[in-house]
């Protein structure tokens, strides 16, 4: 199912009662979810990704603009009647109904025409549990699930009643490191071999880029980019995306353009035809860095973090925004240093950006 979110914004009133002050959680929201994708809703906390899931399911209604469920205007339809799945955060899972009894209640709930079966109903319910690799756990209560396997469940009942699309509202912050990797594999999965278009809110930007196959990244209500994950990790539209994305975050420097030229302190760094003389922002990615005795780029070694495959280079330069640099290198590679600690790098070019000081905005060369 495809789904259009056209000119989106939602305001609250604000809480202090001697206000009129309104708070916009999402402002003019444009994006088009291709049918069958799965699509990452990224940004920091109170970035409207969550407001937005909830529009689109119907829990909440859009101060202005309106929501397509392919051709049909689904703006003002009830909740029940889009034909959504909905999975949150807590699993909301009934204690005191078994995994079964869990499954089956939204298709208990259906009447007239929807109505099923008893047989259709646990076949059903039966073949959701499989998807999600707990058929064998029916008869148990939620208090005797891991966490994992309750919010397996929390999909499966999402899933019960063949939802023309699925939403998914951090459902992996509850879990530890290792099944948090487990299950983000396991909603991939079961979102290929379903084909129904799925919306993933998360703040996490590694199980983002690891599972979707269009990321859109927000910040305080507003759209920074859409596209496919490494495409926007590649190229960023400005500086905000750029230190969002990418683990470890991206190295931020002072830096000036001058002859055609990009220079942090002293140091020049790249050549920039055609940009105009100014004071810019400069991101460098971890992986964009290459020790040579002769490099661009010089800096004063703090420490080196061998990590098996790769070697992390933690380095001090008077020009960067953070007290220390980190750069990724294949372990393989000698350090050079002087007496006094000092190293230098030479830059690769794809992996330098420039932005503009007052606006973030990227500026490209």
């Amino acid at each position: 199912m495809r789904i259009i979110l056209q000119n989106l914004t939602k305001c609250f009133p604000s809480r202090n009662k001697k206000s009129n002050e309104i708070v916009t959680a999402v402002k003019d929201l444009s994006i088009e979810i291709p049918d069958g994708k799965l699509i990452g809703l990224l940004g920091p906390s109170g970035c409207g990704k969550s407001t937005t899931l909830y529009m689109i399911c119907g829990l909440q209604k859009p101060t202005e603009g309106k929501i397509y469920f392919g051709d049909s205007d689904v703006t003002n339809l009830e909740p029940e009647h889009r034909g959504v799945g909905l999975v949150f955060q807590n699993y909301a899972l009934y204690p005191h109904l078994t995994v079964k009894q869990n499954i089956l209640f939204p298709l208990q709930n259906l009447k007239g025409a929807e109505k099923l079966s008893k047989d259709e109903m646990l076949n059903r319910a039966q073949h959701a549990a499989d998807l999600v690799q707990i058929g064998e756990l029916m008869d148990r209560k939620p208090n005797e699930l891991s966490g994992g396997q309750q919010q397996r469940v929390a999909i499966a009942r999402a899933l019960v009643k063949t939802p023309r699309v699925l939403l998914l509202d951090e459902p992996l912050s509850n879990l530890d490191a290792r099944l948090r990797l487990q299950t983000r594999e396991e909603i991939k999965r079961i979102q290929r071999e379903t084909g129904v278009t799925t919306v993933f809110v998360t703040h996490d930007q590694e199980e983002a880029m690891s599972i979707s196959d269009m990321i859109v990244v927000m910040k305080n209500g507003v759209v920074q980019q859409v596209g496919e994950p490494q495409k926007v990790y590649d190229d960023p539209d400005n500086l905000f995306v750029a230190q969002f994305l990418g683990t470890p975050p991206i190295n931020t420097f002072d830096g000036v353009v001058t002859g055609g030229k990009l220079y942090i302190g002293n140091d020049c760094i790249a050549d920039v035809p055609g940009v105009e003389d100014q004071p810019v922002a400069v991101g460098i990615r971890p992986e964009g860095f290459i020790p040579a005795d002769d490099g661009g780029l010089s800096g004063r070694l703090i420490n080196v973090e061998v990590m098996g495959r790769d070697c992390s280079v933690v380095f001090a330069n008077e020009k960067s925004r953070k007290p220390s640099v980190r750069a990724i290198i294949d372990s393989d590679l000698k350090i050079a240093t002087g007496g006094d600690n000092a190293i230098r790098f030479n830059i690769k070019r794809n992996k330098v950006f420039i932005f503009n000081n007052e606006t973030g905005e990227r500026i490209r060369f």
